[in-house]
């Protein structure tokens, strides 16, 4: 059974690469999720400031467009 019926003529996958693909998503998701709950901890010891970084980089990012459209007129 294709579980794609609008791919009829040709499919690119076969239905067990698709299957393997969807799986492997899955896995993938799951040992991802696990390993970033299992580093939580760590991150927010370590990175307690990268906030900030992130707001400074936006910040001069749209001071530079501001010059730019400024400069323009």
């Amino acid at each position: 059974m294709n579980i794609f019926p609008l791919v009829v003529k040709d499919p690119m996958f076969s239905s067990g690469q698709i299957y393997f693909g969807i799986g492997f998503f899955i896995v993938f998701v799951v040992i991802i999720s696990f390993m970033y709950l299992k580093d939580k901890n760590l991150h927010q010891k370590n990175y307690k400031g990268v906030f900030w970084v992130l707001i400074g980089f936006i910040s001069f990012i749209l001071l530079l467009v501001a010059i730019k459209l400024g400069l323009q007129k």
